[in-house]
C-alpha cells in the first residue's frame, strides 16, 4: 500500500506539471532525460521565411502554451527579414525576442534548445548540420538536401548528435494518410502497380519576389554566408531571394512539390528509393529568366531486382495551367487508393468477366472511406490546409519533450532527397538517373551526379 501511495503522489506531481504521462507511456526514468520536464523549451528561428511567416507562426500559437515552448530568438542573415522576424515573435510572446545576424551568433548564445529551419532549399542540410552539432532539435523544412554530398552529410550528423529532427513533410501527421498507409501496409490493398502524382497551378507569379527584389541590398545581407557550399558568383538578389527558379539553389518543382508526394510512397510501400528515373520538360511559358523547367513529367521504377513488385510513379506538374489541388492516386491490380475523394474503391479493379475469360477469379477491393479507417480525415492531397502542418508542429513539440521519433524523422527526408535528386539528375543530364546503394551516389551515364 506504501508503495502503491507513493506511486500514486508521483504520477499526480508529474501530471500537475500539464504534461500527461500515462497515455504516452513514460517511465520515471525516461520522463527525467526528457529535456526541460517542467521548464520551457527555448526556440529559435532560421530563416525568417515566407513559410515560416505564414504557415509555422500561426501553427506553433496553436500549441505553445500547453506544451510551454517559447520563441526566444532570429536568426537572418537579411537585415530586412530579422528585425521584421524579431518584431513579429515579440508581438506573439509578449516579450523581446532576440534578432542574431547569422546562425554562429545564435549558437553561440547558448539561448536556444531547438530551432525551426526554412531558409532556401539548397541550404536545409548544412543549417541542420549546425543546429544538431550546436545541440539543437529542430524542424526542417523539405526538401532535406538537394545533392547527395549533403544528403549523406547531414543524415550522419543528426543519427551521431541523437537529436529530435522532424522534416516538414507533414502529410505523415495527416490522419487520412495514416490510414491509407496502414491499409496498404496490411496487405489488404495488394501490390502497389502504379501511382500517379499531380501538382498544377497557374501562376506566373509563383516564387517570384518582384517586389522584394529591388530591396535587397548586397550591404544589408551576407552573401558569402548565403551561397555556403555552393560556387561563388556575384551578388544576385533573384538567386537569394527567388531561389526556387535557379539552379543549385533549388531543383524547382521536385523538391517543392515532388518531395511532399514522393515521401508518401516511400512510407506506404516500405522502399527507400526509387530504381530509377527519367524525365522531360522545359520552360515552356514563364521565360523570365528562370533555369528550372515550369513543366515536368518525371517518370520512376520502384521495387528489387526480382521485378515480381515493381511499380511505376509518373510525378508530372505545370505552372501555366490549373488549380491548385495536388492528387495522389495509387493503383492496383483490385482497384485504387484516391488521395483527393479520401477513398479506397474497386475502380479499375479485375471484374469477373474479365477474370473469367482468362481462367482467373475476379479481384476488386471493397468501397472504403478513410474517414471511417480513423480518427478523423484532416485535410485531402494539398498540403495548403494549416491543419496538417499544425499536427506535424505539435508532433515535433511533442516529441522534443519525450525524446519519441517524430512522425517524419531524418530518415525520411533522406529518402526522399534521393528521389528529388535523381529527379534533378535526369532534368539536368537528360539520362536515365540510377541510384547506387553501396556507394549511396545518384549515377547519370555511369558518373555519379554532381551539380
Amino acid at each position: 500500500m506504501k508503495n502503491s501511495r507513493r506511486e500514486f503522489i508521483k504520477k499526480t506531481a508529474l501530471t500537475g506539471t500539464g504534461i500527461y504521462l500515462g497515455a504516452m507511456g513514460f517511465s520515471a526514468q525516461s520522463y527525467r532525460k526528457i529535456i526541460g520536464s517542467n521548464d520551457r523549451v527555448r526556440v529559435g528561428v532560421i530563416g525568417f521565411s515566407d513559410r515560416h511567416r505564414s504557415s509555422h507562426v500561426p501553427c506553433f500559437m496553436n500549441h505553445y502554451k500547453e506544451l510551454n515552448f517559447d520563441v526566444v530568438a532570429v536568426s537572418d542573415i537579411w537585415k530586412k527579414r530579422r528585425e521584421e522576424g524579431a518584431a513579429l515573435w515579440k508581438e506573439k510572446m509578449m516579450h523581446d525576442v532576440a534578432a542574431y545576424r547569422n546562425n554562429e551568433e545564435l549558437y553561440n548564445s547558448k539561448t536556444v534548445d531547438a530551432v525551426f529551419i526554412s531558409t532556401a532549399d539548397f541550404q536545409h542540410a548544412q543549417h541542420t548540420i549546425e543546429a544538431v552539432k550546436a545541440g539543437c532539435d529542430t524542424y526542417t523544412e523539405k526538401p532535406f538536401a538537394e545533392t547527395m554530398e549533403d544528403n549523406r552529410a547531414a543524415l550522419k550528423a543528426v543519427k551521431e548528435s541523437g537529436k529530435i529532427v522532424q522534416i516538414g513533410s507533414q502529410r505523415r501527421s495527416g490522419n487520412n494518410y495514416k490510414a491509407a498507409a496502414d491499409f496498404v501496409q496490411s496487405g489488404k490493398f495488394g501490390n502497389i502497380t502504379m501511382v500517379e502524382l499531380t501538382w498544377n497551378v497557374n501562376q506566373p507569379g509563383r516564387w517570384r519576389r518582384a517586389s522584394l527584389v529591388s530591396q535587397l541590398k548586397e550591404e544589408d545581407t551576407d552573401w558569402k554566408r548565403y551561397l555556403l557550399n555552393r560556387p561563388y558568383e556575384p551578388f544576385n538578389p533573384r538567386h537569394y531571394l527567388e531561389f526556387r527558379l535557379f539552379w543549385p539553389y533549388s531543383s524547382g518543382m521536385p523538391g517543392q512539390w515532388m518531395s511532399h508526394q514522393i515521401d508518401t510512397v516511400h512510407w506506404f510501400s516500405g522502399l527507400k528509393h526509387p530504381k530509377s528515373v527519367v524525365a522531360n520538360g522545359g520552360v515552356y511559358v514563364w521565360r523570365d529568366g528562370r533555369q528550372n523547367w515550369d513543366t515536368t513529367t518525371a517518370v520512376f521504377e520502384y521495387g528489387d531486382d526480382s521485378n515480381e513488385k515493381n511499380f511505376q510513379v509518373v510525378f508530372s506538374s505545370r505552372m501555366h495551367n490549373g488549380e491548385e489541388d495536388p492528387s495522389e492516386i495509387y493503383f492496383a491490380n483490385g482497384g485504387e487508393l484516391n488521395l483527393i475523394t479520401n477513398t479506397i474503391s474497386p475502380t479499375g479493379g479485375l471484374h469477373e468477366k474479365e477474370a473469367a475469360a482468362m481462367g482467373m477469379k475476379p479481384n476488386l477491393l471493397p468501397s472504403l472511406n478513410l474517414s471511417d479507417m480513423s480518427e478523423k480525415v484532416v485535410a485531402s492531397a494539398n498540403t495548403g490546409g494549416d491543419m496538417l502542418t499544425s499536427n506535424h508542429i505539435r508532433n515535433w513539440m511533442e516529441c522534443v519533450r519525450s525524446r519519441k521519433q517524430p512522425h517524419a524523422p531524418v530518415e525520411a527526408g533522406y529518402s526522399h532527397a534521393i528521389a528529388t535528386i535523381m529527379a534533378n539528375a535526369a532534368v539536368r543530364s537528360g539520362y536515365k538517373a540510377t541510384f547506387d546503394e553501396a556507394t549511396q551516389e545518384v549515377m547519370v551515364n555511369g558518373k555519379a551526379f554532381k551539380w
